[in-house]
């Protein structure tokens, strides 16, 4: 494999792995946020209330982005297979 296919694997799978990480991540961060926000506001400082809309909202994500998630991988690994050969050389 040259150094210049290796690196175009890994860029690809490096974008691959943000463009599928970041939707759930972004979610995470704005219920973070915006329940951060809320316990300031009202002084509550219990751990639960932090925790369990975050699961809540990156289940839902997942939920809703995991066919669109599946296709990306999917057409990744499938090119990775078609193009095995000429990465070898």
């Amino acid at each position: 494999m040259s150094p210049e296919a290796a690196i175009y694997v890994i860029r690809q799978a490096f974008q691959l792995m943000f463009m599928l990480a970041g939707p759930v991540l972004v979610a995470g961060l704005v219920i973070g946020l915006i329940v951060s926000v809320f316990q300031a506001a009202t002084q509550i400082q219990e751990m639960t209330l932090t925790f369990i809309p975050k699961l809540i909202a990156v289940g839902l994500v997942l939920t809703f982005l995991f066919p669109w998630m599946l296709k990306l991988m999917h057409g990744f690994t499938r090119d990775l297979i078609i193009n095995f050969y000429s990465f070898l050389q």
